[in-house]
């Protein structure tokens, strides 16, 4: 197989070789993941820029908000859907599991806009009750519209963690299970450049739709509800695109032997073995230093730039504060990455067959921390600017401030999110995807689930956990009045990101060098019983020939 594999790659040379690393036979399995990718992405996209428009302008609501939903709401629901996932691994088969896991979130954005949206004016509260209860506790400002809002709360929620579940849970689960090494290093990046597609068409879709109902002159509910229809009609047609061809898979490529060796990729093994329990299971992750270095660099990410979005989602809710305003922006954003994310991934696919995992897996978090902290340098300076005690609003309005200066730091924030989510699509899940890969089935499955939902939202929820503190303690103060605090706290992560790297990276190529051992083993042991009978067949025919003279 490794000297097929080594065939198949020397056959690539010069612009081949860097854009499309693919086999001719290999066209059946690699394309249908690339459209899967696609579907995925382009539904996270319409949600995640969906969910913040709808969420933020909700009545007596703020970019603040943002902070708790995912503090407690967000990191609520991922604890419990780990709980439900690792009890259905243990009743489900992959595909099974797939799909009890995907349709319940297709199932609710598809009835939002129709079934649950008409009907928010008697199901929330209404703004004067949100607003009375806000001044009566003060302590729990930005609770209590998540709670008025209840629907769009619960939506908010959803919204964040389709990426978890189906994205970072699913998708790659499904590709770690028949993807091999050698394989992932040519496959796993052009899946995202294939993916990073579905933001190049969602983020103008958002553009255009946003446009054409603020051409209307309807009303703000009016144009909310008909933004969610649109919106919504898109991700059920996508969701089917990426069930429909999942199944396909399952039926036309998976049980070709070309394509998907159970053997080879461990499955068996994980027949043989009894199905741990929720709490063994628990043990047996918390057990595995390598799942903790993998937990770290996913926490690091889910913190790092949840604490420099709270600052820059601030900024755009100042400069552009209407709903349809900020739908433009995030669209804008969703329009950028994919742009940058199509070219890196070409990139990062190269990188990731030329150069080591370690030398991949450290750039995400060198480009951020350059990034994030260019932004911080100018949210600072534009800070310096206004009089001690008075808001950004407030100097807007009366011409203290130019609100261009805003408008600069949001498009210098839109350049640096789009770009670190891109290099984060190119470089740190395919390596963080790979890690997976010479892990035996058990933690494959379970210790996935760990990682990616809990610590994918758990990143975040901490990043999250650490603004409502600082919003607690220096109460009246808004994000971006805290990038002093912010600033520091980023660089201490980033380093222990970078250290997890270089801790996870020996583990890697040590356990990577153990299956290959162990493979090469088993090899022998398959070819050894043959010699053992072809011997006496040899010798006896040597006897015969005696025999005869």
């Amino acid at each position: 197989m490794s000297t097929d594999t080594k065939k198949v790659e020397q056959e690539f040379s010069g612009w081949r070789k860097m854009l499309w690393p693919i086999h001719s036979h290999e066209i059946k399995k690699f394309l249908p993941m690339g459209v899967m990718m696609f579907c995925i992405l382009f539904i996270y996209t319409l949600l995640r820029d969906t969910k913040d428009a709808v969420l933020v302008n909700a009545p007596g609501s703020g970019a603040e908000c943002l902070a708790f939903a995912k503090g407690i709401g967000v990191t609520v629901s991922a604890v419990l859907f780990m709980v439900l996932y690792t009890k259905a691994a243990n009743i489900f088969k992959r595909e099974g599991l797939f799909y009890v896991t995907a349709l319940p979130f297709l199932l609710f954005f598809g009835l939002f806009p129709y079934c649950i949206y008409p009907y928010v004016d008697s199901l929330h509260m209404s703004l004067e009750t949100i607003q009375n209860y806000q001044a009566v506790y003060p302590n729990i400002k930005w609770i209590i519209p998540l709670v008025g809002n209840w629907t769009y709360t619960i939506f908010y929620i959803l919204s964040e963690l389709w990426g978890s579940a189906v994205l970072s849970l699913l998708f790659w689960q499904f590709a770690n299970a028949i993807t091999p090494v050698k394989e992932a290093r040519r496959f796993y990046g052009m899946f995202g450049f294939l993916g990073n597609f579905g933001l190049l068409l969602s983020g103008p879709m958002i553009i255009y739709i946003a446009n054409s109902i603020h051409s209307l002159g309807l009303g703000k509910a009016e144009s909310t509800g008909l933004m969610l229809k649109y919106l919504m009609a898109f991700v059920i047609v996508a969701g089917a695109v990426l069930i429909s061809t999942f199944y396909w898979m399952n039926r036309k490529v998976l049980t070709d032997k070309r394509y998907y060796d159970p053997e080879a990729m461990g499955e068996n093994k994980k027949k043989k073995k009894a199905k741990l329990s929720l709490s063994e299971s628990f043990k047996y992750i918390l057990q595995s230093p390598y799942i903790g270095l993998i937990a770290m660099l996913v926490l690091a990410y889910g913190v790092s730039i949840n604490l420099f979005e709270g600052v820059w989602k601030g900024q755009i809710k100042i400069a552009y504060p209407t709903a349809v305003e900020y739908n433009r922006v995030m669209g804008g954003l969703s329009t950028v990455t994919g742009g940058i994310a199509v070219v890196l991934m070409l990139v990062g696919s190269n990188l990731l067959r030329r150069f080591s995992w370690r030398t991949c897996a450290v750039i995400t978090p060198a480009v951020l921390l350059a990034g994030i902290f260019i932004f911080f340098g100018v949210t600072y300076y534009n800070n310096t600017l206004l009089p001690e005690g008075m808001s950004i609003v407030t100097a807007i309005k009366e011409g203290v401030i130019q609100k261009e200066l805003i408008v600069f730091a949001v498009v210098l924030g839109l350049l640096v999110n789009a770009f670190g989510k891109a290099v984060k699509y190119s470089l740190f899940d395919p390596t963080k995807e790979m890690a997976y890969i010479p892990l035996d089935q058990e933690l494959k499955v379970k210790g996935k689930a760990a990682v990616d939902v809990i610590g994918g939202r758990g990143g975040k929820s901490l990043g999250s956990y650490t603004q409502m503190g600082l919003l607690t303690v220096f109460s009246g103060s808004a994000l971006y009045q805290l990038v002093p605090i912010i600033a520091p706290i980023v660089l201490g992560i980033v380093v222990i990101w970078l250290m997890s790297v270089f801790g996870l990276s020996k583990r890697f190529i040590a356990l990577n060098a153990q299956r290959e051992a162990e493979k090469e083993a088993a090899d022998a042991a398959a070819v050894a019983p043959v010699a053992t009978e072809a011997k006496p067949a040899s010798a006896t025919a040597k006897e015969t020939v005696e025999v005869g003279s």
